[in-house]
């Protein structure tokens, strides 16, 4: 068996025909045939052949791949976003009429897709608290069609106990769905440990460079063949630039959240070590590192607007994953749409920053982080 690291970089499936040392880049928005009898040897059983680039491509199948792989699912679809992977997960398992139970604590955007769109697709969303799993239980009925949730949630960094989440979901004969993009493979796989449906916004650490837009899922065979059925007829499809781009980058995934991951601790140090900060940091995710994200809450003796003003070369922006140190705010983005009801419980505070630690010499992010928290104290 492969290791890990030699999956990241290596393609069992690479073309063998062609002498190219990395996958061609297949720009095309349609395919050839040599008659009619090649064209409809498209349309038969387990064909491997390609015709439309909205219904398949290389470049797209092959990031399906490498993810499937590194998850150790057996199969996967390419998507245009992690919105998009999430959304053709979700319709390959819940129809109208049914419901699905979410986390509290789940991503803004996520909690908006289920909240407004399923809502009015007929389908109930019961938002419960995971970090009590009898609730999780409780909320289970005869319509329920799927248990969603995160491996490591957005913003508080809070660790899902999935193989407790599965237990419960499987005893009633639910699927479940984990949203892997904060602890990736390299730290975490869910499928292993008996989830239906791995997705990831592979925006971020699957492609790793802040350059493309991408989503995959991965899972079952026969549900993700529902879900890559879905992606074709609502044109979700992701293009072969993207999706080379996005590949090129996961092959230095091990690499990236090695050195991410050491510099994420140690910034959840010296963070814990100043006074007034409250600080968020997943703990035992894996036995090799914790993972790249640390939040951090400044208390009153600081001016959030000062902190981030004060930033010099750590950029303010609404997403994470790059090689670069930035830092977001989720109350204003992320988490904007919550009602502040559910802002207040979760602890989205006027004081709370997420970091994503990036590349960079731990010494010039720790002497940035002092410098803006200096400038924001109060007189």
């Amino acid at each position: 068996m492969k290791s890990f690291n030699w999956k990241v970089i290596h393609d069992r499936a690479q073309d063998d025909a062609s002498t190219s040392k990395t996958t061609p880049i297949y720009q095309t928005s349609s395919f050839t045939f040599t008659g009619l009898d090649d064209l409809e040897g498209f349309f038969q059983p387990e064909n491997n052949r390609y015709m439309y680039s909205r219904y398949g491509n290389p470049n797209p199948d092959q990031l399906a791949r490498k993810v499937s792989e590194l998850e150790g699912a057996p199969a996967g679809v390419a998507t245009s976003s992690g919105m998009s992977a999430i959304l053709c997960g979700v319709l390959s398992v819940v129809r109208p009429g049914e419901s699905v139970l979410i986390p509290e604590d789940v991503y803004g955007g996520t909690y908006d897709l289920f909240q407004q769109f399923f809502q009015e697709w007929q389908v109930d969303i019961h938002t419960v608290s995971f970090t009590d799993l009898s609730e999780v239980e409780k909320h289970i009925t005869e319509k329920t069609a799927l248990v969603y949730t995160e491996s490591v949630t957005n913003p508080l960094l809070r660790v899902e106990n999935i193989e407790a989440v599965v237990n419960i979901a499987h005893k009633h004969r639910v699927p479940v769905m984990v949203d892997n993009t904060f602890a990736t493979p390299y730290f975490s796989q869910p499928y292993k440990s008996g989830v239906d449906l791995v997705v990831h916004s592979a925006t971020k650490y699957i492609g790793g460079h802040s350059d493309v837009t991408a989503g995959v899922l991965v899972g079952e065979k026969a549900l993700v063949e529902r879900a890559k059925a879905k992606a074709i007829q609502l044109g979700m499809n992701i293009s072969p630039f993207e999706s080379w781009l996005t590949v090129r980058g996961l092959k230095t995934l091990s690499v990236r959240m090695e050195r991410q991951s050491s510099n994420a601790k140690a910034m959840a140090e010296f963070l814990n070590d100043q006074s007034g900060v409250n600080v968020y940091y997943p703990e035992y995710l894996a036995t090799h590192g914790n993972g790249a994200m640390v939040s951090f809450e400044l208390v009153d003796r600081y001016d959030i607007h000062k902190f981030f003003e004060q930033l010099e070369w750590v950029k303010i922006v609404p997403t994470l994953a790059g090689v670069e140190t930035t830092v977001s705010y989720p109350l204003k983005t992320s988490h904007r749409s919550l009602p502040p009801q559910m802002q207040k419980k979760l602890g989205i505070t006027e004081g709370l920053v997420r970091m994503s630690v990036g590349l960079e010499d731990q010494m010039d992010i720790m002497k940035e982080l002092r410098s803006a928290l200096k400038a924001a104290e109060k007189d």
